[in-house]
C-alpha cells in the first residue's frame, strides 16, 4: 500500500514535523513526506524543509538558498478589520531584503529561480518601493507609498529588470491574491476603502495614482496585479508570475507524479472547519489527489465539517485529534497526539 503524506503545519508543529509524526504512526510503507505551507504562514519553513540547503535570516525574513533556488520568506502581519488604506505604507522593506539576498547570491552561483513570499507589512503602493530597492527610478519618491505617487510622469525599470535578468521570478501569495485586481471597482483601493468607509474622492484619487503607475509599468490590470497591496503588479512588471505557497511546493516536489499510483493521500491542518476549509494546503492536496484518482483524508487538531460537505471539497474523510468544542479554546496537538491519531486512522485504511 502506497501512502503519500503532504501536510500543512498542525498547531505548533511545522509541516515537516507534522508529516514525520503522521509517518511515524502509520505502520505501512509510504512516500517521503512532502511538507507544504501557505504564504505568510509557514511557507518558507516548509520550503526549507522540502529543499534543504542553507538557511539564514535577513531583516526578519527567513532565506533558503540551494544551488539553483533562492527563497525569501515573510510573515503575515495582521490587519485590523476595516483599517483605512495605508497611504504611506511601502514595499521597500521587502525589496531591500530581496536586494541583499541577490547581492549575496552574486558572490556565489546565481540562482536560476527566485521565490518571494509577498506576505508582510500592510502596504498599498503597487510594489513601487520594492522596484525602487532593485534600482527603478522615477520623478517621485517610489519609497513613499501610494501617497508618493502623486505627480508621477515617468518610471525607468531598466536597472530593476537587469537585476533579475536570466532568472525566473515567482511570487507566492494566497489564492485570492492570485486573482486580485489592482484597479477599478474590483480593485484594491475600492474594496478596502469601501470597507473602511473612506471618502469617495480620496479613493478615486488613489486609484488614479495606481492606474497611472500601472500604465507606466506597461501593465493592463491583469489578475494578480493587486496581490499584497499591488506588489503583484511589480512582480508582473519584472516578468514574474504569481502562485500559491502550496502550489509552488507541489510543483517543486513533483507532488502530482508522487501521487500517481498512490492508494491514499494524507494531509493535515490545525483546524478543518467551514470558515477555512482547512486552508490552502488541504485544498491543493485534495485537488491533486482527485486528479490522481486517489482518496484524500485529513488529519486535524479539530474537525467541524460533516462528511457530506467535505466530499464536495474533495476530501473522503477527516479525523480529529480532539473532539471539536465550539466554546473552548483550540487545543494544539503535539507530535505524539498526531502519531497516535495516524495509527488509529491507518487501521481503517489498510488493505
Amino acid at each position: 500500500m502506497r501512502v503519500v503524506v503532504a501536510p500543512d503545519s498542525v498547531g505548533p508543529l511545522s509541516a515537516a514535523d507534522a508529516g514525520r509524526a503522521i509517518a511515524d504512526g502509520w505502520p505501512l510503507p509510504r512516500e517521503v513526506v512532502v511538507p507544504l505551507g501557505e504564504s505568510g504562514a509557514g511557507f518558507a519553513q516548509a520550503a526549507g524543509d522540502l529543499l534543504g540547503g542553507e538557511r539564514r535570516t535577513v531583516d526578519d525574513h527567513l532565506v533558503v538558498r540551494t544551488a539553483d533556488r533562492l527563497v525569501l520568506g515573510s510573515r503575515a502581519v495582521p490587519v485590523a478589520p476595516a483599517a483605512p488604506i495605508p497611504e504611506h505604507g511601502s514595499s521597500a522593506a521587502l525589496g531591500r531584503a530581496l536586494r541583499e539576498c541577490l547581492d549575496r547570491a552574486d558572490h556565489s552561483e546565481p540562482p536560476s529561480e527566485v521565490v518571494i513570499d509577498l506576505a508582510g507589512p500592510d502596504v498599498h503602493d503597487g510594489g513601487a518601493g520594492l522596484l525602487a530597492e532593485l534600482g527603478a527610478t522615477a520623478d517621485v519618491d517610489l519609497r513613499a507609498g501610494v501617497a508618493g505617487l502623486a505627480g508621477l510622469t515617468r518610471v525607468n525599470l531598466s536597472a530593476a529588470r537587469a537585476r533579475l535578468a536570466g532568472r525566473t521570478l515567482v511570487a507566492v501569495t494566497d489564492a485570492a491574491g492570485c486573482g486580485r485586481s489592482l484597479l477599478g471597482l474590483r480593485g484594491i483601493t475600492a474594496a478596502r476603502g469601501r470597507e473602511a468607509g473612506q471618502d469617495a474622492a480620496l479613493l478615486l484619487d488613489l486609484d488614479a495614482r495606481l492606474q497611472r503607475w500601472a500604465g507606466l509599468l506597461g501593465l493592463d490590470d491583469r489578475p494578480g496585479a493587486g496581490a499584497a497591496g499591488g506588489v503583484g503588479a511589480a512582480v508582473l512588471a519584472l516578468g514574474g508570475r504569481l502562485t500559491t505557497g502550496p502550489g509552488w511546493g507541489a510543483g517543486a516536489s513533483d507532488l502530482a507524479s508522487r501521487m500517481r499510483g498512490a492508494d491514499l493521500v494524507v494531509t493535515g491542518c490545525s483546524r478543518y472547519d467551514f470558515a477555512t476549509r482547512g486552508g490552502g494546503v488541504v485544498a491543493e492536496v485534495a485537488r491533486l489527489a482527485a486528479d490522481a484518482l486517489a482518496p484524500c483524508v485529513v488529519l486535524a487538531g479539530e474537525v467541524m465539517v460533516g462528511r457530506r460537505e467535505m466530499r464536495t471539497m474533495g476530501v473522503e474523510a477527516a479525523y480529529p485529534v480532539f473532539e471539536a468544542d465550539p466554546v473552548a479554546d483550540f487545543r494544539a496537538p503535539g507530535a505524539a497526539d498526531l502519531a497516535a491519531l495516524a495509527a488509529r486512522v491507518a487501521r481503517s485504511w489498510r488493505w
